[in-house]
């Protein structure tokens, strides 16, 4: 998006990246009330203790991470004083007006945090690797019911 690649491409880029911020945030948003609602199934009792901490701590940092990413990157564009297409099509205007100081932060904290958001992400591939193809134990038919142990006749 950022290469030296012909301007019109870059545009639809740039306007597909803004556009994704609204959506990104909106199912973070319906994604935590349905967790609050209706929480996950417990983890296998063999997982440690230290194993439920950190898999607490990483899925709380990716729906952190993932609300930052939203929220600076559209004080970003905004501040910035470019549209976001979908929004305005939409009929929603922007909340922030053009400051270019604030749009510098809200692009420095855009561009550090994803870094903090794909070490995360590459954490919970890595664990779900974990569990699914070593250990087996059931932890990742939690994320996705096709992949659920089958039962074994008695």
């Amino acid at each position: 998006m950022t290469q030296e690649i012909p301007r019109p491409t870059q545009d639809v880029l740039f306007i597909l990246h803004k556009g994704l911020g609204p959506f990104v945030l909106i199912v973070v948003l319906a994604r935590l009330a349905w967790r609050f609602v209706s929480p996950p199934p417990p983890l296998p009792p063999e997982i440690p203790k230290a194993q439920r901490f950190a898999a607490g701590a990483v899925h709380a940092g990716l729906y952190v991470f993932l609300i930052i990413m939203a929220v600076s990157g559209y004080v970003r564009v905004t501040t910035g004083g470019f549209p976001i297409e979908s929004l305005r099509a939409l009929g929603i205007p922007p909340l922030f007006s053009k400051d270019e100081s604030i749009a510098t932060v809200a692009e420095a904290v855009h561009a550090t945090a994803r870094y903090g958001l794909v070490l995360l992400i590459l954490l919970h591939v890595a664990a779900a690797a974990y569990h699914g193809i070593v250990r087996r134990d059931g932890v990742v038919s939690r994320m996705w019911p096709p992949f659920s142990r089958r039962k074994t006749a008695a």
